[in-house]
């Protein structure tokens, strides 16, 4: 709280009543006397989460006459007391939520599935409650609530299960084991280093994960090529293009080779980082339908877009292409972020792409001075595109100067030093009243920390999450 000071004035009382309609009859739920100037801003803490409150304010001094109450009213936030997971105390089929010992709860429900966990008195005293039955590689979300009221949120993922996928340690032959993997194959990833000397063929659908989110593997100087209607899924990995103290890799992350009449697998890379490739990280240009691409929780950066766009169909496509809660910095100064020519349209008719490009963090990304590229370079024949909830800091590009470029919904995006994303001079832009250009005041952005400190982008949860506060 903070307030105009009153002349004369030597100290202030405050009072809060749980309402919101700025009731003060009865007796306050919280109040503090004697406070002075010198206090302000006041931070009162302890308040119930989700509830309206009205608060007033009034000055007190020797000699002067008693002031009026000045009054309003607000509503709390949603209450966070949880603890983040300690990764030792999370496995495939079960996870430990901790929170300050003693405060109280009633029951903590887990989605998917809701799974209600009763809380107990000896698990209140500790301040820790074991979950178990849990699926392994399964996004949890854990309301704790105290009857109605909540008291906390957490996100988590399980581990792998270990039954069934191929464990793989760094002094494996990685390679050999994906040329000759089985339809459907899994190979779980210990932690450590795993070189290569670029292309790895994709024949078959496999997933290749690291077993452990808080130590990735590390995936050196590799290309997935694609080929065979195959599928791929990555999670958990560090992708990384250097070759050497010099040298990166010349080619873009994945590449479909082999044009087909018949759809490709779906491609998911969830929880990775992918760094230093020349060309891009995503490449279509045979004529090649991909059932859907999802890109989610993961950081780009130093890509530099030599010779290519960063996700480039040309003569491909696919149906559904997600770009959701991710980082892009220091990449593609002078090229298009997304490309999707109509080849892909004109080789596969009657197939419609839909873009969700959401909570992503991009800084440093095609800020050339004086560029012309386009954050949605798409010329697709049927495709529909939403924008929502994305910071961009320090960006030149234009969202699209194609009027074929579809565009339907612009929701709360927020543009730091990044002024053509809303100027109507190009044929794309956000004309809403919800964008904001808010300084995000990243902690430390030269060493890719993009923790937020502005309130308000915190407070309207614009951006990659896991900057959020």
């Amino acid at each position: 709280m903070t307030w105009d000071p009153v002349r004369k004035a030597s100290s202030y009382t405050v009072e809060f009543f749980e309402n919101g309609v700025e009731d003060f009859s009865g007796t306050p739920v919280k109040s503090e006397t004697g406070l002075t100037m010198a206090d302000l801003p006041y931070l009162e803490p302890g308040f119930r989460g989700e509830t309206e409150y009205s608060v007033r304010v009034k000055a007190d001094g020797e000699g002067i006459a008693e002031s009026k109450w000045m009054s309003t009213s607000f509503m709390t936030g949603t209450e966070q007391i949880f603890m983040p997971v300690d990764p030792d105390e999370l496995t495939h089929n079960s996870v430990v939520l901790r929170w300050p010992a003693g405060q109280t709860a009633t029951t903590i429900t887990l989605t998917p599935g809701d799974m209600v966990h009763n809380v107990t008195a000896d698990e209140i005293a500790a301040g820790a409650a074991e979950i178990t039955g849990l699926t392994s590689e399964t996004d949890y979300t854990a309301v704790m609530k105290n009857g109605t009221d909540t008291r906390g949120t957490i996100s988590f993922r399980t581990l792998i299960d270990l039954d069934g996928a191929t464990q793989v340690f760094p002094e494996d032959d990685l390679l050999a084991l994906i040329e000759a993997a089985e339809e459907g194959a899994g190979f779980a990833l210990m932690p450590g280093e795993y070189v290569f000397e670029g292309n790895v063929s994709i024949t078959k659908t496999v997933s290749i994960k690291g077993v452990y989110p808080t130590d990735k593997p590390i995936l050196r100087n590799v290309n997935f090529r694609m080929s065979q209607n195959a599928g791929l899924e990555l999670r958990n990995l560090v992708i990384d293009g250097r070759i050497d103290e010099v040298s990166v890799n010349a080619d873009q992350t994945i590449v479909y080779d082999e044009a087909l009449e018949t759809a490709y697998g779906d491609v998911v890379i969830d929880g990775c980082e992918i760094t230093n490739y020349t060309k891009g990280v995503f490449y279509a240009s045979n004529a090649v339908l991909i059932e859907s691409v999802s890109i989610t929780n993961t950081i780009y950066s130093n890509i530099e877009c030599s010779g290519g766009d960063f996700i480039d169909f040309r003569g491909g496509m696919t149906k559904r292409l997600d770009f959701i809660n991710n980082t892009v910095y220091n990449s593609a100064a002078d090229r298009d972020l997304i490309r999707m020519d109509s080849g892909g349209s004109t080789n596969f008719p009657g197939n419609s792409c839909v873009v969700n490009f959401e909570n992503n963090t991009l800084h440093n990304v095609i800020n050339k001075e004086g560029t012309t590229r386009r954050i949605m370079y798409v010329r697709h024949g049927d495709h529909m595109i939403y924008v929502k909830k994305n910071l961009f800091s320090n960006v030149l590009a234009n969202y699209s100067r194609q009027s074929e470029t579809n565009i339907v919904e612009y929701s709360v995006n927020n543009y730091h030093n990044s002024p053509n994303l809303m100027d109507a001079g190009f044929s794309s832009f956000d004309n809403t009243t919800s964008y904001r250009t808010d300084d995000p005041g990243f902690v430390d952005p030269e060493n890719g920390d993009f923790t937020v400190t502005n309130e308000d982008i915190n407070f309207y949860e614009i951006g990659d999450p896991r900057w959020l506060q």
